[in-house]
C-alpha cells in the first residue's frame, strides 16, 4: 500500500469526529450528513498530494469540507435557507480552532515525551513500524512476553497521565 495513501488514511480517521461535527453544525439531513462526510473523505484522500504537512490536517479538512457544504446547498438549491459565507466561516474557523486537547492528542504528545528511549523505542516498532511482540523481541534483546508486558505497562504509564492532564484542565 502506498506509504502517502496510509498516512492520509491515519490522519483523515484523527480527523473524522471534528469533520462530522462540522458537517452536522450545517447540514440537517441524516443522509445528506452522511454523504457529504463520505464526499470529503473522497476530496481528501484524492488531493492529499496538495496538502502542506506543515499546516493543520484539521484545518485543511474543514476547509475542504466548507467547499463540499458550499457545492451541497447549490445542488439542493437550498441557499435561502443555508448560513451566509460569513456565518460559514466563522463556523469553520471555531471547529479548526477546536482544542486538540479534547481528542487528548496533545496531551498524548506530551506525556509520550517523557518516556525513556527503551519505552520510546519499544512503541516505535509497535505503533510506527507495526511490529509485533515476537518480531520487536528479536531487535530488542528481551523475550516476546516481556516486550507484551513492557507495551501493556507503557499504555497503562500513559493513559495515566492522560487521565491526570485531563483532570488537571477541569480543575483550571
Amino acid at each position: 500500500m502506498n506509504q502517502k495513501y496510509l498516512e492520509a488514511t491515519k490522519l483523515w480517521t484523527l480527523a473524522v469526529p471534528t469533520v462530522s461535527a462540522f458537517i452536522t453544525s450545517q447540514v440537517r439531513d441524516f443522509q445528506d450528513r452522511d454523504d457529504l462526510l463520505q464526499e470529503i473523505a473522497v476530496a481528501v484522500l484524492e488531493s492529499f498530494e496538495r496538502y502542506d504537512p506543515k499546516a493543520s490536517f484539521l484545518g485543511w479538512c474543514i476547509g475542504i469540507a466548507r467547499n463540499q457544504i458550499h457545492l451541497y446547498f447549490r445542488r439542493k438549491n437550498r441557499d435561502r435557507l443555508a448560513f451566509d459565507t460569513e456565518t460559514v466561516d466563522r463556523i469553520a474557523q471555531a471547529f479548526e480552532n477546536s482544542s486538540l486537547k479534547e481528542n487528548g492528542l496533545d496531551y498524548l504528545t506530551e506525556c509520550y515525551e517523557k518516556l525513556d528511549s527503551k519505552a520510546k523505542s519499544l512503541c516505535n516498532f509497535r505503533y510506527q513500524q507495526d511490529l509485533k511482540p515476537a518480531q520487536i523481541s528479536d531487535q530488542m534483546g528481551m523475550t516476546p512476553n516481556l516486550v507484551a508486558k513492557a507495551l501493556q505497562r507503557i499504555r497503562d504509564r500513559l493513559r495515566d497521565c492522560l487521565e491526570r492532564k485531563k483532570a488537571a484542565e477541569v480543575i483550571l
